[in-house]
């Protein structure tokens, strides 16, 4: 191997190691200690806003206020997932927050905080329609543990015109 060879093959490697390194201390978990990280509490309110978007109270307050009692059930609702099925969740909201992947994965330029809801739809939407079936995954966890989150209070129900289960005939009531 010539010196030249070697110096190449030494900045070659340093490169990667630099990459490999930056993307480590980038990476963040979506769910620590029980809870969403900061990153992921802003990809699933993204999210929210762009599947639950005529669903939201229109008022900016009470908007507001249901998005952040949608996260806090959304967070329920994780933490009773197994904890393999937890730590898999993890790992991909740790991937869609990383703007290389986000990009490659969702096609979001912006981070999830800046992304416009009408361009996480657009995501949502060329994910779903995708021949990527990685691709199709991601859309079905994001919008299915978004909706089941939303739909598990009843105080949602409203919104749809559902009054609630039937009282069973000879129930007794606590």
């Amino acid at each position: 191997m010539r010196r030249r060879s070697l110096l190449r093959l030494g900045l070659l490697a340093s490169l990667t190691l630099g990459v490999a390194g930056a993307g480590v201390a980038l990476w963040t978990p979506g769910w620590r200690q029980g809870r969403f990280s900061s990153p992921a509490r802003a990809l699933w309110r993204a999210v929210a806003q762009a599947v639950l978007a005529d669903l939201l109270p229109t008022g900016a307050a009470a908007r507001e206020a249901a998005l952040d009692q949608h996260l806090e059930r959304l967070q329920a609702t994780v933490a009773g997932l197994p904890p393999a099925t937890r730590n898999e969740l993890s790992q991909l909201l740790a991937l869609l927050d990383l703007a290389p992947s986000r990009l490659a994965l969702t096609g979001l330029r912006h981070g999830w905080g800046a992304a416009d809801p009408q361009d996480v739809q657009a995501a949502l939407q060329s994910m779903r329609l995708s021949d990527n079936t990685t691709r199709q995954q991601i859309y079905h966890a994001l919008r299915d543990l978004t909706q089941a989150a939303y739909f598990a209070s009843p105080a949602t129900w409203a919104v749809l015109g559902y009054p609630g289960p039937a009282a069973l005939a000879g129930s007794v009531s606590p």
